[in-house]
C-alpha cells in the first residue's frame, strides 16, 4: 500500500497534503492539456514584448504543451509558497528590492522541497515517475497554477488568490492520473490600481505586461546601461519592484497570512545582509558581493548590475533632496559614494558608467540650484583628485568618455568655466 494512503482521504488530497508536509504552504492539482493562451503567448513574443528575454521566444511549443517536459506525465502538483508580504527594513537598500528577493534563492528553497516530494511520490506508487520545476523550464507556472486553484491571473499578470499575490510556484510532474482543483472566479472585478500606479506604463492593458518598460526586467535581467529615462523611473527600486503588488486590494493589511516561509525564515532577510545599505551597494567589491550575495536571488544582476541600479536610485535620491533644500550632508555622502564606485572598473564599466552618470545628474543640479560655494562643498579637494584621477585611467572607450563628462562637469562647478576640454585631464 503506497505511504500513507488509506481511510477516505482522495489521492489528490493525499499529495497535496504531503506538499504541505514539506513545507509549502497551499498546494493543488493540474491537468496538462495544451496552453489555453497560446495564441496570446505567441502575439506576446512577436510584439517583442519579452525584451531582449530571448529564452522566452524559444522552444514555444514546449512551453504551450507542458506534458511534453515528461513523456507520459498526465498531471502536476502545483505548489505555492508565501513569502513576507513586509518587513523591517534595516537600511534604505531593502525597501527598493522586491519582497522575494529578501532571503535565500526560492529557486533553491523550493527545489529541494520540490524533490523531496517528488521522491516521495515515486517510492509510494512504484512505476509513476515525476520531474520537478520551479521557473526554470519551459512552462507557463502561471497558467497550471491557475488550474490548480491556486489563485487567478490578475490583471497585472501575476497570479492573485484570495491570500494575495506574495507566493512563489513550482511544480512537480507526474505520470499519475489525477483529477484537477477547482479553479478560482475572476479576482480583479473593476480594479484598476496595478494599471495605475506603474511608474513606467509597464501594464499597457489589463493582462498584458511589456517587460520593455519593467523596472523589474531592467533591473535584473537587463545587462547594459540604463537608458536615462529608466534610470529617474526607477524610484527607489534597486532589484525588482512590488509595485503593482503594493497597491493590490487582496495585499492589504487585512489580509494577512503568516506562512510557513515567515516562520521558517528561508525567505526573510538574513542577519548578514541586514545592514546592507545603498552606499555600501554601490562600493562593493567582488569578494565582498560573493559573501554577502551568497544563496540569494539578487546575484542574478550580477554585480555590475546592482552597482548600476544602486547608483541610479542614490541619483534619485540626491536630485529629489537638491530640489527639496534637503540635507547637503547626505548629498556629500551619496557623491563620495559615486566617486568611489567610478574608481572601480571592471571589464564591462557598467557600474562605471552608471555612478558617471549619476555624478553628471547631480552637478548639474547643484548648478541650478546653488550657489557656487556651496556646490563646491558638495565636493571636497580629495573627492575631486579622485574623480580626475578615475577619468584618467578609464578603460574603454564608452567608460573614459562617461568619466571625462563627469569630471568635466564638477569642473565647472569649481572653476566657474562654461567648459573643461578632455585633453585637458
Amino acid at each position: 500500500m503506497p505511504e500513507g494512503v488509506g481511510g477516505r482521504r482522495s489521492r489528490e488530497g493525499l499529495l497535496c497534503e504531503w506538499a504541505v508536509e514539506e513545507g509549502f504552504d497551499r498546494a493543488g492539482i493540474a491537468t496538462l492539456e495544451a496552453s489555453e493562451y497560446g495564441d496570446e503567448f505567441s502575439a506576446w513574443v512577436e510584439r517583442g514584448d519579452n525584451a531582449s528575454m530571448e529564452w522566452l521566444g524559444r522552444r514555444v511549443e514546449e512551453r504551450l504543451n507542458p506534458a511534453s517536459r515528461l513523456e507520459g506525465a498526465k498531471s502536476a502538483v502545483c505548489v505555492a509558497l508565501h513569502y513576507p508580504a513586509r518587513g523591517q527594513d534595516e537600511s534604505d537598500l531593502w525597501s527598493g528590492v522586491a519582497r522575494y528577493a529578501h532571503g535565500d534563492d526560492y529557486h533553491d528553497v523550493m527545489m529541494r522541497r520540490l524533490r523531496r516530494l517528488g521522491d516521495r511520490i515515486e517510492r509510494s506508487y512504484p512505476g509513476s515517475r515525476t520531474r520537478s520545476y520551479v521557473d526554470t523550464g519551459p512552462l507557463l507556472e502561471r497558467e497550471l497554477g491557475q488550474r490548480a486553484g491556486l489563485g487567478r491571473i490578475a490583471k497585472n499578470t501575476m497570479l492573485l488568490s484570495r491570500s494575495g499575490s506574495y507566493f512563489l510556484l513550482g511544480e512537480v510532474l507526474t505520470t499519475l492520473d489525477l483529477s484537477p482543483g477547482e479553479t478560482l472566479p475572476d479576482l480583479c472585478g473593476n480594479c484598476t490600481r496595478c494599471l495605475d500606479a506603474c511608474p513606467t506604463d509597464a501594464l499597457t492593458q489589463p493582462y498584458r505586461l511589456d517587460a520593455r518598460r519593467c523596472i523589474s526586467f531592467w533591473t535584473i535581467e537587463h545587462r547594459t546601461d540604463l537608458p536615462e529615462e529608466i534610470e529617474r523611473d526607477l524610484g527607489e527600486w534597486t532589484f525588482g519592484c512590488d509595485i503593482c503588488q503594493q497597491v493590490c486590494p487582496w495585499n492589504e493589511e487585512r489580509n494577512p497570512r503568516r506562512s510557513q516561509a515567515e516562520r521558517a525564515s528561508d525567505l526573510a532577510l538574513p542577519e548578514h545582509r541586514r545592514g546592507l545599505d545603498l552606499v555600501e551597494l554601490v562600493t562593493l567589491d567582488r569578494d565582498c558581493y560573493v559573501e554577502t550575495f551568497r544563496r540569494s536571488a539578487m546575484k542574478r544582476a550580477k554585480l555590475d548590475g546592482l552597482r548600476r541600479n544602486a547608483a541610479a536610485v542614490l541619483a534619485n535620491e540626491a536630485l529629489a533632496l537638491l530640489q527639496e533644500g534637503g540635507s547637503d550632508e547626505r548629498v556629500m555622502v551619496i557623491v563620495s559614494a559615486l566617486v568611489e564606485s567610478v574608481g572601480q572598473q571592471s571589464e564591462s564599466g557598467v557600474g562605471a558608467r552608471a555612478a558617471a552618470r549619476a555624478l553628471i545628474a547631480i552637478a548639474e543640479s547643484l548648478a541650478s540650484c546653488c550657489d557656487p560655494a556651496g556646490a563646491r562643498n558638495v565636493l571636497p579637494p580629495l573627492l575631486r583628485e579622485r574623480l580626475r584621477r578615475a577619468a584618467q585611467n578609464a578603460s574603454g572607450t564608452g567608460t573614459q568618455q562617461a568619466l571625462e563628462s563627469a569630471w568635466a562637469c564638477w569642473s565647472v562647478l569649481e572653476s566657474g568655466a562654461q567648459s573643461q576640454p578632455a585633453e585637458d585631464l
